[in-house]
């Protein structure tokens, strides 16, 4: 029934969450192999990894929905949309016509703010009567691809855009200027950073006091200290991340995407080893494989104990040991 990669494990899995796990495989609900490893304060080894969907058009920006639901939304970038899935995994949607929304973000009177790639631009999109355009342009130059973004408690919100590159729809797209930028509370931008080839998710620890920057080209998840105005120290190297390595065109990278904090700051980053996570000193815990590599994650769920994946139009959900940070959606 199993093969040699969840029978090494076996000695490490309880009796109760075999059980569960074996009862799940039987009743079709994950694939064979879909359990966690044991990672301290993070996974149970054995824990299963229950898929929910495949064939979203487009998997990005999940976020804890605000209303108590337990629910999580997420992007289908694709097909210009949010998505809700229900704890019980019914899914419905949030909200259309999204103009290619991306990154998510909620603040504390609800308000969705999101980094949108058909009309470049960083906004509020959610509720309907409030939307609102908070940046379109920077120095008068239009955002490539803004990716992802993260609300700091001040209202300040860092987002980063990751330029452009080329597709089959278009071969020889305009050069990329990616880039990382501070919009502060009284509307002004400020361009933190230029130097990343491809930045990707961002993240704050759960105290504001250091912004995380993934870089989907990069071998580490990058570092800075956030100093008094909301600018930014040094960029550090953080964490090395597991997921470097060559990919099918022969290029190096480590797929690294959307970033999550649990609430003893620990930082989980989606890469192309799948779920990467590593404590606030940058140590690397364990990784978490997933069927389909992801692209973004979150908590959600009752008291934020579920940690949500998505990736290549696929959703999973994950039991953990340790929830999400109380203090932001995501």
């Amino acid at each position: 029934m199993f093969n040699s990669s969840v029978k090494r494990l076996l000695p490490f899995i309880s009796p109760f969450v075999l059980l569960a796990s074996l009862q799940a495989y039987a009743e079709g609900e994950i694939p064979e192999d879909t359990f966690t490893p044991a990672i301290a304060g993070v996974s149970a080894g054995g824990t299963p990894i229950h898929f929910i969907k495949d064939g979203f058009d487009g998997t990005e920006g999940p976020i804890a929905a605000p209303d108590g639901s337990g629910s999580v939304l997420f992007t289908e970038t694709k097909a210009n949309r949010i998505t809700r899935i229900a704890p019980d995994g019914a899914i419905s949607t949030f909200l259309e016509n999204t103009n290619g929304a991306n990154g998510l973000a909620f603040n504390g009177t609800g308000e969705l703010f999101a980094v949108q790639t058909l009309k470049t631009k960083v906004g509020i999109i959610y509720p309907p009567g409030k939307e609102k355009t908070l940046s379109e342009n920077f120095e008068g130059t239009a955002y490539q691809r803004p990716n992802d973004l993260v609300l700091a408690k001040n209202g300040g919100i860092y987002f980063t855009d990751s330029g452009t590159r080329p597709s089959k729809e278009n071969p020889n797209p305009p050069a990329s200027t990616p880039g990382v930028y501070y919009l502060s509370p009284d509307g002004a931008v400020k361009r933190i950073a230029n130097d990343i080839k491809r930045p990707n998710g961002i993240q704050l620890s759960i105290d504001d006091k250091v912004l995380y920057v993934a870089n989907t080209d990069g071998e580490y998840i990058l570092a800075y200290d956030i100093l008094a105005d909301g600018a930014v120290g040094t960029k550090r190297n953080f964490a090395k991340l597991a997921g470097w390595g060559k990919t099918e065109t022969g290029d190096l990278a480590s797929g690294a995407d959307g970033l999550a904090v649990d609430a003893k700051n620990r930082l989980y980053v989606a890469s192309s080893a799948g779920i990467e996570v590593f404590s606030d000193k940058g140590d690397a815990l364990g990784v978490i494989p997933l069927p389909k590599k992801p692209q973004n994650l979150a908590f959600a769920g009752k008291d934020k104990k579920t940690l949500y994946a998505v990736g290549r139009g696929a959703a999973y959900k994950i039991a953990v040991l340790t929830p999400g940070f109380e203090g932001r959606a995501k």
